[in-house]
């Protein structure tokens, strides 16, 4: 089986995200909207620009465009994972880099291709 890595470094912090075989691995994705879990589970309170939710959302911005397309389509394949596992959570999901003001480089909705 044929793995890819991308390291990307953001604020310091190394980032990798790996394609095993065309499967995309999302821990880091994942952690990052983490950082959103209030907003995703709740609905509240809205995320700000400069609140840890939205530094998570500028650092996603930053490894989906920073190294390539690749990484991009990556990216989004693991966001809409995220939204397909989390549906009833995912109109949260998807307006997260609205809220924060950044573009991940590609529109979250129902037909989302990431290719």
């Amino acid at each position: 089986m044929k793995s890819v890595f991308w390291m990307v470094v953001v604020l310091g912090v190394a980032l990798i995200i790996q394609e095993a075989g065309g499967a995309d691995e999302c821990s880091t994705v994942t952690a990052l909207v983490s950082a959103c879990a209030s907003f995703v589970n709740y609905g509240t309170p809205d995320p700000i620009p400069g609140a840890p939710c939205c530094v998570a959302m500028m650092t996603l911005s930053n490894v989906a465009s920073s190294t390539g397309v690749e990484t991009r389509q990556s990216v989004c394949r693991c966001m809409m994972d995220l939204i397909t596992t989390y549906n009833p959570n995912a109109t949260a999901i998807a307006t997260l880099p609205g809220f924060c003001g950044v573009s991940l480089g590609f529109t979250i909705d129902p037909n989302t291709d990431c290719e």
